[in-house]
């Protein structure tokens, strides 16, 4: 029990919601692997904290992929929950990105417009310049933070929430994100993480109706390090 709480790294806390810094590995929830998502390390903790005895609510918001790491909201009641769910469809939820890629995008800062179809059978979406049948339009914006010996440090804010939206749009201007062998990085980190990580995310409380900013941490890499 006690690793986990180590390992849960939590943001802000109050009556309906826990934000969390996800880490890069982890799955937000249950999967097809088996391993440990993400929703039980969050659900133990609070069984923990609150010594409670019988089931703890715990919904799942919105999702990170597994080797990306960041901000994650869930929530603690079925009201926020469903108000939640409800704000991030009218994208009321702003989102704030942070990528590492090689290949320094040739303009400081751009909006990308593109259509992504996403294919079941490899996992992974494929970027068109033109509307395809069965692609959905994506259109994310990035600038570029910092510049490093081999690698760029890009913002990136989403307009649309697309199948791995920021890695293939990203990899579809030549700047694949470190450490993303499907995406066209040409080697793999050594954790399996890729260098994407859920910076920032604000929005208005579903209950409470003030504003809520939260930062998420970088992971502590060299990398990663290197870009604060």
């Amino acid at each position: 029990m006690h690793s986990n709480k180590q390992n849960l790294q939590v943001l802000f806390e109050d009556n309906h919601l826990i934000i969390v810094n996800k880490r890069a590995g982890d799955i937000t929830q249950g999967d097809k692997t088996g391993d440990k998502p993400l929703n039980d390390v969050v659900k133990e903790y609070l069984k923990e904290k609150y010594q409670k005895t019988g089931n703890v609510f715990l919904g799942v918001v919105h999702r990170l992929d597994r080797p990306t790491s960041g901000v994650i909201i869930f929530a603690k009641t079925s009201k926020a929950l469903e108000r939640l769910n409800k704000m991030l469809r009218e994208k009321q939820i702003n989102k704030t990105y942070w990528a590492v890629v090689k290949n320094k995008p040739q303009k400081k800062e751009d909006t990308l417009v593109s259509f992504l179809k996403k294919n079941p059978k490899n996992n992974k979406s494929t970027v068109f310049q033109k509307e395809i049948e069965g692609a959905k339009k994506a259109i994310l914006h990035y600038k570029i933070l910092k510049n490093l010996d081999r690698y760029s440090l890009l913002e990136i804010q989403l307009e649309t929430g697309r199948h791995h939206q920021i890695r293939a749009q990203l990899s579809s201007i030549g700047s694949p994100i470190k450490g993303d062998l499907k995406y066209g990085f040409n080697r793999s980190n050594k954790d399996g993480s890729i260098h994407l990580h859920a910076r920032k995310i604000g929005f208005i409380h579903p209950v409470a109706k003030e504003n809520i900013l939260i930062t998420a941490p970088t992971p502590n890499e060299v990398i990663w390090n290197a870009t604060n």
